[in-house]
């Protein structure tokens, strides 16, 4: 007897994953829409995915194994393979190593049927990271509310939108176009997502999360996903020409009007992500780099760089320069209110970035800054940059750190300075004030030592990551800034006993490994501590108020 057509098709897509297959496709038996179909897709892996796959398949007869003759290299081919042997009306797609919640198929589903002209729909999508289980959410202004888009013209800024998981399409709107994800290249998604967009009659957004994204950053290297494998200059090449084939395609379908969104996407999110990791880059990388990318960028629109942040603008030029040192020190400021270290003024007022004027006309137009106002803007507004030049460990659990603050508005005054660094694992923090004195205008330099066991913790102590950040006040504002750390000093591990003995830790000091390399500091609970880590949560639930109440008279008999 034949099997009745599900209502949608999702097709897990794998390879050499046995280990979190199984998690994916669960989440796909549990969806509330019940009748669905499962085609696990396997690029051929050669670990123990088939045996997997095949008892999965074995224990629910909405599961197909589908197994790819040879390896691709890729997700374009076993999501295709898929949908040639897909039953349903409705199509979705998922990766083996991430999930959908559980009501995921049945909102995309209500949305699609609920206006016959749309061709897919698309939901929030929850980003997990695997290492601190901290939540967030892609791209979330664009999913604050439902609606029906009628045209890519209406709404281009969804192209930042370029996932293919968090969609269900309508079978019918996939063949009419022939659409299918590109061969041979990776960010097949931004392709195949573009070509949907165009093509589509209209497209309905809901706000409800539809797919749960699991980031795991510090996998090893042979293990990282294609988005985290952006040390190789083949990656950059890869999202290089998937931008190209895109504005092929705009051509192609009549949409050269909304190439200036796309081309201000690629500027914001694409390269964004390369030219935040410029800090821990060598230079023959960023050359290499700016080989693969400048002359793409000669080609996109003029108006798309004017809408970027300052700050990344001037990166962008500075690569393009080949001033790749300074494209370091610029590029562990972005999006973090932090001033560049030297600003240079022409004799017609205007401001640049650096210590020359440029000469070159465009160079002038990207590198001036004079619109930052640096000199007028409100004091806890100043683009101050505080950069820790040494770490070193002192007695007992203090460390010394020797800090370096650049004023290129010169809003501070040329005197000694009270800053301030503080820092907050728990609820309270701990607040060490120190003196900056100046070298000249512009510059001051101090040293501090925290105690780090002097931090103040709650009866449970704390497992976490804190970045330190520095505060001075002037004229009854304080600006408060990001501390950023040298990218080159060891990490520092101590065992710290808190000061009045309630609360041991190990703590560890070093920079951040990603953006402008903050000073991270690491707690992990040690002790009676670390063996009571694994009762805490159940502890809290069960008692509630009363454990606060315990707190209370803890901390008093402990004074």
């Amino acid at each position: 007897m034949a099997k009745a057509a599900p209502d949608v098709t999702v097709t897990v897509i794998g390879y050499n994953d046995a280990e979190r297959l199984p998690r994916a496709v669960e989440s796909l038996r549990r969806q509330s829409l019940r009748n669905i179909e499962i085609i696990i897709s396997d690029d051929h892996s050669t670990d123990n995915t088939p045996e997997v796959a095949r008892a999965l398949a074995a224990q629910d007869d909405r599961i197909t194994y589908h197994r790819l003759p040879e390896n691709s290299g890729g997700c374009s081919a076993p999501r295709n393979a898929a949908m040639e042997i897909a039953r349903a009306p409705y199509l979705m797609f998922l990766d083996s190593d991430d999930t959908l919640p559980e009501r995921a198929c049945e909102t995309l589903l209500e949305a699609l049927r609920a206006d016959s002209e749309v061709d897919f729909a698309m939901g929030a999508v929850e980003r997990v990271r695997t290492d601190t289980g901290a939540l967030s959410y892609w791209h979330p202004h664009l999913f604050e509310r439902k609606r029906t888009v009628r045209g890519i013209r209406r709404e281009p800024s969804v192209l930042f939108e370029h996932l293919s998981t968090n969609k269900m399409y309508r079978r019918e709107f996939i063949d009419r176009h022939t659409l299918r994800f590109p061969l041979g290249i990776h960010y097949e998604d931004q392709l195949f997502s573009a070509q949907a967009y165009c093509l589509a009659r209209a497209f309905t957004i809901v706000p409800d999360p539809v797919y749960r994204w699991y980031i795991s950053p510090f996998d090893a290297a042979d293990a990282l996903s294609i988005s985290n494998q952006r040390h190789r200059i083949e990656n950059v090449r890869d999202r290089v020409e998937v931008a190209k084939l895109i504005d092929d395609f705009l051509v192609d379908s009549g949409h050269q009007e909304i190439k200036a969104d796309k081309d201000f996407k690629f500027l914001r999110h694409d390269l964004r992500m390369y030219t935040g990791d410029l800090p821990y880059r060598t230079q023959d990388w960023i050359k290499q780099f700016s080989d693969e990318v400048s002359p793409y960028l000669d080609t996109l629109a003029p108006e798309a760089f004017q809408r970027l942040p300052r700050d990344q603008r001037v990166v962008i030029q500075l690569v393009r320069e080949g001033r790749y040192e300074e494209a370091q020190l610029a590029a562990r400021g972005m999006d973090r209110a932090a001033g560049p270290r030297d600003v240079t003024e022409d004799a017609a007022g205007r401001v640049y970035w650096g210590s020359v004027i440029p000469a070159d006309p465009d160079s002038a137009r990207e590198l001036e800054i004079t619109d930052l106002a640096l000199r007028s803007r409100p004091f806890r507004n100043a683009l101050l940059r505080h950069e820790i030049t040494r770490v070193t460990p002192a007695s007992g659990s203090r460390i010394t750190l020797d800090v370096r603050t650049y004023d290129p508005g010169n809003q501070l005054p040329m005197g000694p300075v009270v800053a301030t660094i503080h820092l907050a694992p728990a609820r309270k923090r701990l607040s060490t004030s120190f003196r900056l004195d100046p070298v000249h205008p512009g510059l001051f330099e101090g040293t501090v030592t925290i105690d780090l066991g002097a931090v103040p913790f709650p009866l449970q102590g704390f497992s976490g990551v804190r970045h330190p950040v520095l505060t001075i006040s002037r004229h009854r504002q304080q600006n408060t800034g990001v501390l950023l750390a040298p990218l080159n000093f060891l990490r520092l591990s101590k065992k710290v006993t808190h000061r009045r003995g309630m609360a041991e830790h190990h703590v560890t000091i070093e920079p951040e490994g990603h953006g402008g390399g903050r000073l991270k500091i690491t707690w992990e609970r040690a002790g009676l501590l670390a063996k009571a880590e694994p009762h805490l949560p159940t502890l809290r639930k069960v008692a509630g108020p009363g454990l606060r109440q315990a707190r209370g008279v803890i901390r008093g008999l402990a004074k």
